[in-house]
C-alpha cells in the first residue's frame, strides 16, 4: 500500500488534500452554523430567564416594603390624636423592614396648631448605625403640600408609587428618593395626612447587584452555559425607558422606538442594540404593579467568545487532520 502510495502523481495528491480541505472547511461551517444556533438559543432562553427571575425578586421586595409601610400607615391612623402620638406610631414598626429608607406623615396645614403650619415626622435611617431616629422635615422651605406626590395623593386618594425624585436638605437624607404613598383620612373623612415609605435607588442598585451575582452561581439558569465567566448586568428602567438604578458605572440609555413602545405596553421583548457604545442584547420585561422595567445588558462578545473558542478549536482540528493526509500522502 504504501508503495502504490508513494507512486501517486502530485497532481493526484494536490487533488486529493483540495478535495479534503474543501471537505473539511465545508464540514467546519457546517459545525460553526450548528453551534452559533445553539448557543444563542441557550443564551437566548438563559437571559429570559434571568430577566424573569430579576423581575420576581424585585417585585416581591416592592410587595414586601409595601405591606410594611401598610402596618406602619395604619398605625399613623390609630393614633392621630396628639403629635407624639403620631411619632411612636411611625417608630412602631420601622424595624421590621430595612429596606425601606424612612416612613413619613405629612400633615394638612396646621393639623396640629402647636407644630404650626407645616408638621411632617420623619423615620429614617442614619448612615452609621443603620437605626432609625425621627427629624421634623416639614417647612417653609420644605413645603410638602406642593410636592408631587402630595397633590397626586389628593387627587387619587389612594395608594400609589411617586415617580423618582431628588430631595436635598443639606443632610444625610439627601438622596435620589421614589416613595410609596398613601392618603389617610380622620374620623370624619376629611385628608388628615399623606404618609409615605421611602426608598432609594442607591439601595436598589446594591439590590441589582446582589440579584446579579445570585444569577451567575444559579445552577439551573447556568446548566448549559459554555462560558463561566459571564459579563451581562441589571438595570431598572422606567416606563419611558429612563435609567432609575444601575450597577456603579453602567447608566444605561434607551431611546430605541419598538423598544419604548413595549415598554409603554409593559410587553417583554428583546433587541440587538448599542449601550454606552457597544453593541449589546437588552434584555427587558415588566415588573408586576409598579410602572418599572427590569432590562438585562448582555454584551454581544458574551455570547460570541464561546463560539469564537469552538471555531478555534474545530480550525486546530481540521489543520492537524490535513497534515496527517498530507503525511499519509
Amino acid at each position: 500500500m504504501m508503495h502504490r502510495t508513494d507512486n501517486l502523481s502530485k497532481s493526484t495528491r494536490v487533488a486529493i488534500l483540495s478535495t479534503a480541505f474543501f471537505v473539511s472547511l465545508l464540514l467546519l461551517l457546517l459545525a460553526l452554523w450548528v453551534c452559533n444556533y445553539c448557543i444563542n438559543a441557550e443564551a437566548h432562553a438563559r437571559y429570559v430567564g434571568v430577566t424573569n427571575v430579576a423581575s420576581e425578586k424585585i417585585a416581591k421586595t416592592i410587595s414586601g416594603m409595601e405591606m410594611n409601610a401598610m402596618n406602619v400607615f395604619d398605625e399613623v391612623q390609630k393614633h392621630m390624636d396628639s403629635p407624639e402620638a403620631v411619632v411612636d406610631a411611625l417608630m412602631s414598626k420601622t424595624s421590621l423592614n430595612p429596606d425601606v429608607r424612612g416612613y413619613f406623615a405629612a400633615f394638612e396645614p396646621e393639623y396640629f396648631p402647636e407644630k404650626g403650619r407645616w408638621y411632617e415626622p420623619y423615620a429614617h435611617q442614619t448612615d452609621s448605625t443603620h437605626e432609625f431616629k425621627i427629624t421634623q422635615v416639614g417647612s417653609a422651605r420644605h413645603n410638602y403640600t406642593q410636592s408631587d406626590w402630595y397633590m397626586k395623593a389628593k387627587e387619587l386618594k389612594a395608594s400609589f408609587w411617586s415617580d423618582p425624585y431628588y430631595y436635598y436638605d443639606g443632610t444625610s437624607i439627601s438622596g435620589h428618593y421614589c416613595t410609596f404613598v398613601e392618603p389617610i383620612y380622620n374620623a370624619e373623612g376629611k385628608l388628615a395626612c399623606v404618609c409615605g415609605a421611602d426608598m432609594t435607588f442607591e439601595w436598589l442598585a446594591k439590590e441589582l447587584e446582589q440579584i446579579d451575582l445570585e444569577s451567575k452561581q444559579d445552577d439551573l439558569l447556568n446548566l448549559y452555559v459554555f462560558n463561566q465567566e459571564q459579563d451581562f448586568y441589571t438595570v431598572v428602567l422606567n416606563g419611558d425607558g429612563s435609567c432609575l438604578a444601575y450597577p456603579e458605572g453602567q447608566k444605561v440609555a434607551i431611546d430605541d422606538e419598538d423598544v419604548l413602545k413595549d415598554l409603554k405596553q409593559r410587553k417583554s421583548g428583546f433587541k440587538k442594540m448599542a449601550i454606552n457604545g457597544k453593541n449589546a442584547t437588552v434584555y427587558y420585561g415588566p415588573i408586576r404593579n409598579i410602572n418599572w422595567v427590569t432590562a438585562v445588558i448582555v454584551p454581544a462578545y458574551e455570547v460570541q467568545k464561546p463560539i469564537l473558542m469552538i471555531g478555534l478549536t474545530l480550525f486546530i482540528v481540521m489543520l492537524l487532520g490535513m497534515i496527517i493526509i498530507y503525511k499519509l500522502l
